[in-house]
């Protein structure tokens, strides 16, 4: 029951919660955008970005696994985390275990080793997140300002514009991250409980201390949120209605959107869709338009996750059938 209830609950609230958005939707408008409106070679430009997230998270992996010992290969590494992403489609967080079981599996890589430098990889991209958050929310302050003088909005009254709904799913999603936060923390606590061990854990953990080459460690931190920032920016450049909102908007609602999506659904589903689009409604997007961008968006990079599982399936089970035929 409560594996069934860890797949069944986020595929509900995040439904749920997308159901409310676009209710109303008239989806015969939503397919002329898809399919006449939207200028697909800045899509396409963006995927090299998703991917290349994804590579630099598998690069930086392995960099930290070597101080204690492990060495998989490079191609084990980076395929090991295209499948954890679209593990995640499935049950939310389930690829920090699924990587570490992928690396066991095929380069036969200590599980609570792995699974210890998860969580100091964690660690930092969280730091790395506040950082940016802070500095953004800190330099868009008079943008915001600017916005509400010309409008003629104050910022009492804003919370008078959301509607009883606004506020329940508003509730309903701050209740989810906290609950998710709190999963979180407690699978902290019973890795050991599920083939794990504490010493593999701290030994995973404290490797963040012996990494050689540490410029290229805060290289490939950075490259990861700079690429995850590429890939979504470049969306914006796909409709006449967001290319000319800028850079300060996109980095806001990226900011918004990456938190966004600590609440517990899969990639984000629902969370994502309802920050990004009260952000770009600020920022003068019809509304209308807006939900088209997010619905547009999530659902083309959320195929791309999917193909690179698929992909990293595929080509493990190739190499594994190619080692057993030697």
């Amino acid at each position: 029951m409560q594996k069934i209830l860890k797949v069944v609950l986020p595929l509900i609230l995040g439904g749920g919660i997308l159901y409310w958005m676009y209710r109303n939707t008239d989806f015969e408008s939503m397919k002329h955008l898809f399919l006449d409106e939207m200028n697909w070679w800045w899509m396409i430009l963006s995927f090299p970005f998703g991917i290349l997230a994804q590579m630099f998270r598998g690069w930086r992996w392995k960099q930290t696994l070597e101080p204690i010992g492990e060495k998989p290969r490079t191609s084990t590494a980076i395929n090991s985390i295209f499948i954890s992403y679209a593990a995640s489609l499935v049950i939310p967080r389930i690829g920090e275990f699924t990587r570490c079981a992928v690396l066991k599996k095929h380069d036969g890589i200590s599980f609570t080793k792995s699974l210890g430098t998860v969580v100091t990889e964690r660690a930092v991209d969280t730091l790395i997140m506040g950082l940016m958050t802070a500095v953004i929310l800190l330099s868009q302050m008079p943008v915001f300002a600017s916005f509400f003088m010309k409008t003629g909005t104050k910022i009492d009254t804003i919370f008078t514009m959301f509607t009883t709904t606004g506020w329940i799913v508003t509730i309903i999603c701050g209740v989810a991250a906290i609950i998710g936060l709190w999963i979180f923390r407690k699978h902290l606590v019973f890795y050991d409980k599920v083939k794990t061990s504490v010493d593999g854990i701290l030994e995973g953990v404290m490797s963040l201390k012996k990494v050689k080459n540490v410029p290229l460690f805060i290289f490939y931190s950075f490259g990861i949120w700079v690429s995850y920032f590429l890939h979504y920016y470049l969306t914006f450049f796909c409709f006449d209605f967001t290319s000319e909102l800028g850079l300060d908007a996109a980095l806001v609602t990226f900011i918004v959107g990456t938190v966004a999506v600590i609440v517990p659904t899969p990639n984000g589903a629902g969370p994502w869709h309802f920050a990004v689009k009260t952000m770009l409604v600020l920022y003068g997007v019809p509304e209308a338009n807006a939900l088209g961008f997010v619905l547009v968006v999530h659902t083309v990079q959320t195929m791309l996750v999917v193909a690179l599982g698929l992909y990293a399936l595929a080509h493990l089970s190739l190499a594994k059938r190619n080692n057993l035929i030697k």
